[in-house]
């Protein structure tokens, strides 16, 4: 509950002071260092900052923190899998706190296969569950599906002076580090061999999570005229070509959920997506922006489609532009504060 207090002077307002009502205290753990581009981290961060305004205390902790202090009124842990043995510890020190774990992609399509006992025991624990797309109960064990809710992680809109798309390229933008799971090099390989009369170029930003993978896009800069790997960029340099690009490709193999996808919405970028459930959890059964996932040509076909179709281009931007509303702050603030409601209250 917040008030505001109107101070009024004879007849001119001299200040107005908000008050909110203090609600409780949650520790929410991550994985992610202070400083760390990983999404946990952005997430923890971007939570805290909505919860405050509700009337929350937020401390952020890191999954190897051990629990010290008074019982907090809620436990909220990032990962089930990297944050195992924090759900667990927390859980013993404070049996009385209400634990709420939130899934990542890598919980669900990866862990979940590899080491199902220490995923399943970071969701026995949990009061309740939070996804990140509406397709999570394709891949997740029927008897979680009562605990389970759904966050869509916003994103603000573009800052006004970002730079508009250039006309001698038709620039793809690729946006996240590269790693097996993201399918990473796909969209370059699309583009390798294209007509020489095409102006398709795909842009990629994130870091290498491996020397390996580091060494494979140089390589493929070195061979493909129409890829350029900038490596990791600050969040403002991300943007910057959101507004610079003709389309954004999301060519992952498995994806919880990811934040790129409301950014691209919110601008009003052109999504061509791998056809994969985080992806249709996002942007919906409807959307004709998919191609079948790992299939080389089909996104070759997509992406010429988009330098040479205007028409199923603007389509794209108008479904990605209808999609934004679940991805405005309010409304991610507002499905977080109902679900700790619900779950400090039961």
């Amino acid at each position: 509950m917040r008030w505001t207090v109107v101070l009024i002077f004879g007849q001119q307002i001299v200040q107005k002071v908000v008050i909110v009502k203090q609600r409780g205290h949650i520790a929410l753990i991550t994985p992610a260092a202070p400083g760390s581009r990983a999404g946990n981290r952005a997430t923890a961060s971007r939570w805290a900052g909505l919860l405050r305004p509700l009337g929350y205390r937020v401390s952020i902790h890191l999954s190897e923190d051990a629990p010290t202090g008074r019982a907090p009124d809620l436990i909220l842990a990032l990962h089930a899998w990297r944050s195992h043995a924090a759900v667990l510890a927390w859980r013993r020190a404070h049996p009385d706190s209400p634990l709420v774990v939130v899934l990542t992609g890598t919980d669900v399509y990866r862990f979940q296969v590899s080491e199902p006992e220490t995923v399943y025991a970071s969701l026995d624990a949990a009061d309740a569950l939070i996804g990140l797309h509406d397709c999570l109960e394709e891949d997740l064990p029927e008897r979680y599906w009562p605990k389970l809710h759904v966050v869509h992680q916003s994103a603000e809109p573009l800052p006004p002076g970002v730079p508009q798309a250039v006309r001698r390229t038709v620039d793809i933008l690729v946006a996240g580090h590269l790693r097996e799971e993201k399918d990473s090099l796909r969209a370059a390989m699309a583009v390798r061999d294209l007509p020489l009369d095409s102006r398709l170029r795909v842009v990629q930003l994130g870091g290498a999570l491996s020397e390996d993978w580091a060494e494979v896009a140089e390589d493929e800069a070195r061979r493909n005229p129409r890829y350029r790997w900038l490596g990791d960029q600050p969040r403002w340099r991300v943007r910057q070509w959101m507004g610079r690009a003709r389309a954004m490709v999301i060519s992952s193999r498995v994806e919880g959920g990811a934040n790129v996808v409301s950014e691209a919405c919110v601008a009003g970028l052109p999504i061509i997506a791998s056809d994969i459930a985080g992806n249709r959890g996002l942007l919906g059964e409807d959307y004709v922006g998919y191609y079948p996932m790992g299939n080389t040509v089909a996104l070759r076909e997509c992406l010429l489609r988009i330098e040479r179709d205007p028409v199923w281009r603007r389509r794209l931007r108008d479904q990605v532009m209808a999609r934004a509303p679940l991805f405005q702050p309010e409304a991610e603030q507002r499905a977080l504060g109902q679900i700790i409601e619900r779950v400090t209250s039961a």
